[in-house]
């Protein structure tokens, strides 16, 4: 299911009200300022996230609020305006469940459109805890390892329910889903 995205009724540059034109070689017409030509392109949101591992297991985080409250993601946040992906993926990692964390070697990057937020792109690292504890916040309720065979059935969308089932299925390694 594709995302519709919040289209905006006043430009962002002048404050002018927009309209929708159709404009030459764009797939869709497109929210344009009359008085100063901008034009609206909605972007996807990005996300970076961790995967940590230990003895063979995975860490997984019990959402705390909605969308999606109670159901189990990554550490794993949105990718602020003045950071890198490995930067946030460290930040949300610290924020969510307290673990300080090395992050190593991309593995892949999900599209998805099932987030109420807006559709997005999540950047998955592997990452080594290098300090802190594991606790909870407002975030993550609760925090824990679980072995593949031990995955919950109730996993947050936003691509980290195709992540997390490819990690227990042993098929991070062939690629993105």
């Amino acid at each position: 299911m594709t995302q519709a995205w919040p289209e905006p009724i006043f430009c962002l540059q002048c404050g002018a009200r927009t309209q929708v034109r159709a404009l030459p070689h764009e797939p869709r017409p497109r929210h344009v300022c009359p008085r100063c030509g901008w034009i609206f392109y909605p972007h996807r949101k990005v996300g970076a996230g961790v995967l940590i591992e230990q003895n063979g297991r995975l860490l997984l985080l019990q959402r705390g609020h909605e969308p999606w409250a109670g159901a189990w993601n990554l550490p794993a946040g949105y990718v602020e305006i003045d950071e890198t992906p490995r930067q946030a993926a460290a930040r949300e990692a610290r924020e969510e469940c307290g673990l300080d964390v090395e992050v190593g070697p991309l593995v892949g990057v999900w599209a998805f459109d099932d987030d109420p937020r807006g559709n997005g792109l999540l950047i998955v690292y592997r990452a080594r805890v290098i300090g802190g504890a594991l606790t909870t916040s407002t975030e993550a309720r609760a925090a824990r390892f679980f072995a593949r065979d031990e995955i919950p059935s109730r996993l947050a969308g936003g691509a980290h329910d195709v992540v997390i089932r490819a990690w227990a299925a042993g098929q991070l390694d062939e690629g993105c889903v």
